[in-house]
Formats: structure tokens, sequence, C-alpha cells
């Protein structure tokens, strides 16, 4: 079986519950390629990958030695793992880390984790950027021991029988990767105390204004985060072309993005232009789909169900009956097709109405419509599954068909 193969047909999940035991047992064995790496945490329930990637970004320009690790991925698992601004090599990582795993019984995300910090140590890195998986005290990333800033990104009620069915309490797992001497930086001012009685030894809150008032953007996060690393301010104009598969992914006619729980969604749809939407959508049914919907419904009146290829996606019909909850004054729910005969059915279904797009909004500022950019029809495709690491990773699509 070949290195990544292996890694697919790992359990996503711990069988003896949450936990770091196995994960510090697995780097021993590999030589502790953890120890000693000048690291920023990033942890949050949204906005996560956007802002590792940008932190790493801003410590490139800063002239450091960088590595980054992203969860989850959408075209190549080689994403998650970066040295000096490029994909590493996974299959000879992974070839380094599995003996061991094997030994061990390791996670899927614990293997990427190991297999992130053996190619960061082979690769020089100086400087690395770390985003956690679920959220913090427990989670595989919490083994730095030079964590120098902490990222708390954002606070959602999600996986609350993991982290606690409260906002506070899931802020609490999330800031216990802290250490002692840290910088801490917060996108919501609320959990400043929280931070210091972790251990924190300065709080910088990110005031900047996005639409949503109370959360700071991923660019100013990532601006405090490089500072407060490098010790003075940096030019953030380098992230203007910064982008990440299926997080505001442009392609011609089409947005695609991960909004996967409701503030997700709420964030989405507050970036959106006003319009009338079209919406096909495939949710996990352990999501809070009534909610997601909701969201969704005060863009659009044509919704197109469907359901992803991951087992954990919601049954076809269920999906349809869940699409029709939010919109019955009125909207349309349509069938329940697959999600490679969704999308056309989205682009018909729109076309019909010949919408138009004004220029949509992204995490960078506008971005304007062009001559072949205007769009006639605008669909978003909430949540369509891949399974990746085990958890879903829900990507949206927002279709459009160009005008010629």
């Amino acid at each position: 079986m070949t290195h990544l193969a292996w890694l697919e047909a790992l359990s996503p999940w711990p069988k003896g519950g949450f936990g770091t035991a196995r994960m510090r047992a697995l780097l021993a064995d590999l030589g502790e390629p953890q120890a000693g790496l000048p690291a920023v945490h990033v942890v949050g329930t949204n906005g996560k990958s956007t802002t590792t990637r940008m932190v790493e970004e801003l410590l490139r320009d800063a002239g450091l030695r960088t590595g980054a690790y992203l969860s989850p991925h959408v075209r190549s698992w080689a994403e998650r793992i970066r040295v000096d601004g490029r994909e590493a090599d996974l299959d000879a990582v992974l070839a380094e880390v599995r003996p061991a795993a094997e030994r061990l019984d390791a996670t899927q995300f614990e293997v990427l984790t190991a297999a992130a910090f053996v190619a960061f140590r082979e690769g020089g890195v100086r400087a690395a950027a770390i985003e956690a998986g679920l959220g913090g005290r427990h989670d595989a990333t919490n083994v730095l021991d030079e964590t120098r800033v902490v990222v708390l990104t954002n606070v959602s009620l999600e996986h609350t029988e993991v982290l606690g069915a409260t906002r506070q309490a899931i802020a609490a797992e999330k800031l216990a990767v802290i250490r002692p001497g840290c910088t801490v930086v917060l996108g919501e001012p609320e959990w400043e105390a929280q931070a210091v009685a972790a251990g924190a030894a300065r709080v910088v809150v990110v005031r900047d204004e996005p639409l949503h008032q109370t959360v700071a953007s991923s660019r100013a996060l990532a601006a405090a985060a490089a500072e407060a690393f490098i010790g003075q301010p940096r030019d953030t104009s380098v992230l203007d072309l910064v982008s990440l598969p299926g997080r505001l992914e442009r392609r011609p006619g089409e947005i695609r993005d991960g909004a996967h729980n409701p503030g997700g969604v709420r964030w989405l749809v507050e970036h959106l232009p006003p319009d009338d939407y079209t919406v096909m959508a495939s949710i996990l049914a352990d999501k809070d789909v009534d909610a997601m919907l909701a969201g969704l419904a005060a863009v659009g009146r044509r919704f197109v169900a469907c359901r992803s290829s991951n087992a954990r996606a919601l049954p076809r019909r269920r999906a349809r009956a869940a699409c029709r909850r939010p919109v019955r004054s009125g909207r349309d729910a349509g069938r329940a097709p697959r999600g490679a005969r969704a999308r056309p059915r989205a682009r018909r279904a729109g076309a019909r109405d010949g919408l138009a797009l004004p220029a949509c909004r992204s995490r960078g500022g506008p971005v304007r419509a062009g001559a072949r950019e205007r769009l006639a029809v605008l669909s978003f495709a909430l949540a369509v599954v891949l399974a990746i690491v085990g958890s879903a990773f829900a990507v949206g699509y927002i279709l459009g068909k160009l005008l010629l």
C-alpha cells in the first residue's frame, strides 16, 4: 500500500478519546521534531486557515524560513504542509512517520501533524504557523514548547460534545494552547480575561472594522500576530495575492467558500451584495442544518438540495425537507441530486431568471465585475462536503453564468 493510500485509510477519530499522549509518544519516536520550533498557534471556530496562511506569508516576507500547517485540504493532502512557501514532499515525510505511527495506532490527524513537524525540521524552518484541528487542549498540535504567539480568531458553538456546551467553555479549551510568556491575539474582546488567566504575558485585542463589528478579520489578526512574533509592524500588502482553495476561492464565474456552521454562513451572507440567489446545498447531518439554511434563505428564493459522497452527508430526502423549512414563504426547493448533477441544475435555475450580480466582496475587499466577469446568475452551494481527515469540510459554491 502506498503511503498516501495508507494515510487515507487511517481513522480520523481516536479510539480511546481525545488527548495528546499518543501524539507525544509518536513525536518521541521521531526524535521530537517539534522541540524548540518558534510558532504562531492559531485556534478558533472560523477563519483559522486563512489567518494561518496569512501569518505564514508575513513571516516569510520578513526574511524568515517558514513552515505552515493547515487543515483541511481541498485538492490535495499536500496542501496541508508548506515549507518556505511551497508544499512539502508529503510522500517522503509520510515514509518517515509511518513505522512509528503504525506501532502506536496513530490517527490520521496525528500522522499529518507529525509529518508536518518532521518536514519543518528537515526544511530548516525557523518560524511556523500552526493551525489547530479541533479545540486546543487535546488537539494533536498542542505539543509545541516554543509557542510565541497564540491567535484566537473567534468562538462559536461547535463540537459541543467534545469542547463544551457554552462559548466560554469552548474558549477555555482553545486557549489551553497558551504557553507561559507568549502573546495572545484575540479577534473577540470578551476572551481577554480568560487569556490572561491561561498564562498570556500580553493580550492584543484586534479592533479593525469588518462588517460584523465584534469579530476581527483574518488579515488584521495575521498582521497583529506577525508583529508580535517579529517585534515590528509588517507591510500587509503582500497579503493581497494570498488565496486558499475553498476559502473564498475565485474561479471564472464562481466563488467557493468553506462555510460549515451558522457563524461561517453569517459571515458569508454579510459579505454578499444584496440580490436574489440560487442556493445549492449539501450539509453534514451532524451540523446545524436548519440554522445554516435559515441564514441562506435571506439571500435566495431558489434552493437545489444535493448530497455529497461523504457518509455523514444529509440524505437526499432529508436535505430536501430541511431545505423547505426555512423557505416556506413561497420559495422553491428543488429535487436532491448528487453534487455533480446539482451544479448544472443550479446554473439552469438561475439562468431562467436572468439575474445580475453586482461586484462581489471578499476578505480582501471588493472584486469589481469586468466585461466578461458580469454574472447573469449567482448560485450558492453551501457545504459540498469533502471527506478529508475524517472530519468533513464543507465547501460552498457561488456559481455564475458569465455574460459574453
